[in-house]
């Protein structure tokens, strides 16, 4: 019988470990009585921690099962993740989209390591990339994007995709599997930083390439094992740890995000607010056919620069941080990393306070 499990039900379920006496799931890169040799020397699993390791395996299976796919891989961080992605599809001559709109590492990562491999690089923003991707091999979208938090119609971007016999790579970091399924609306690849909400207590780096595709699965995991760039023993066993909370917590930060967005929208402090959950929004009626919760992050647009540094001077509960996904509201003034952004904006990235108690402290610091 098939059981439609809420996302807190699915979160344990998926970080739970299998019950088998003497194999627990542990915090460890190598250990001599998980990596003996066997006298078998045909087989490789387990051999050396680069290569595989039980407690990845555990967390490959509840990230494959949460993103709706059936292969993950996990990574060193969120950009580990993205560049594999990125050096294992893109060749000489090809064209690889990128956002212009989303986050500026991966516009680094493409101009100064994919351009002069002889790739051809193109930048486009959410209202551009279906055009572009009508002339592309690979692309990479983002959505929500970040900063701003536009959204791109994946289920449109995947039809030109694949049209041209492109292939998509969706980064679901902000929007997290437990928000949108980039898989079932057509993407070949989701790529996504762990170390913000799923893990969400700021404590960890981590991140995760998932894919229905086994040919690509492979290919990532030959990348993986011989570039290194692989997620430690002990963080895989901090995120196992973390995602049987991913849904609780998630669920209270987006409720957070939406209150938040409402009441700063008639704030007189306030030039603009961005959130796709808000009616209004100009990326609301996307984000409603395809995500089933509109996320954590706000952008806001203050007067200035210092009006963002008195906002956080005068909270008791913003945390002045670039990442976001935690326990705790961060808040970030995103023009100091060289986003094309005002100078007063700010995205804030709501955490898991009680939300009468969040509201009643943004309320009196932007006065």
């Amino acid at each position: 019988m098939s059981i439609h499990y809420g996302d807190s039900t699915r979160s344990l379920k998926a970080a739970q470990s299998p019950a088998i006496p003497g194999s627990p799931v542990a915090p460890q890169s190598v250990l001599a009585s998980s990596y003996h040799l066997s006298p078998d020397e045909t087989a490789d699993l387990d051999t050396y921690g680069r290569g595989s390791n039980p407690t990845w395996r555990q967390l490959e299976s509840a990230l494959a099962d949460l993103e709706g796919a059936t292969t993950a891989l996990v990574y060193s961080s969120g950009m580990a993740a993205i560049s594999a992605a990125l050096r294992s599809l893109a060749r000489p001559e090809s064209v690889v989209v990128v956002p212009a709109d989303g986050y500026y590492q991966v516009r680094r990562y493409a101009a100064e390591c994919l351009s002069p491999l002889g790739v051809n690089v193109i930048q486009a923003d959410s209202s551009q990339i279906y055009d572009a991707a009508a002339h592309a091999d690979v692309v990479l979208a983002e959505t929500p994007t970040n900063p701003k938090l536009d959204v791109v119609d994946l289920r449109r971007l995947a039809e030109v995709c694949h049209a041209h016999r492109a292939l998509l790579i969706v980064d679901n970091t902000a929007a997290t599997p437990l928000g949108q399924q980039p898989l079932s609306l057509g993407a070949d690849l989701v790529v996504a930083s762990a170390t913000k909400m799923l893990s969400g207590h700021g404590d960890l780096l981590a991140g995760y390439v998932a894919t229905n595709d086994s040919e690509l699965s492979t290919a990532l995991e030959r990348e993986r094992l011989l570039a290194g760039a692989i997620l430690g023993g002990f963080e895989a066993w901090l995120l196992i740890r973390s995602l049987g909370s991913a849904g609780l917590r998630f669920e209270r930060q987006c409720a957070n995000a939406q209150a938040l967005a409402t009441m700063l929208t008639s704030h007189p402090a306030v030039r603009a607010v961005r959130y796709p959950g808000l009616p209004d929004d100009p990326a609301h009626a996307v984000a409603a056919m395809q995500m089933r919760r509109f996320g954590a992050l706000v952008s806001v647009e203050l007067a200035d620069a210092a009006a963002v540094n008195d906002l956080m001077q005068r909270s008791d509960l913003l945390t002045s941080s670039t990442s976001f996904g935690s326990i705790h509201t961060l808040l970030d003034r995103r023009a100091r990393w060289g986003d094309p952004v005002p100078d007063g904006f700010a995205r804030i990235s709501a955490g898991i306070e009680d939300t009468a108690d969040l509201l009643a402290d943004v309320e009196s610091a932007l006065q």
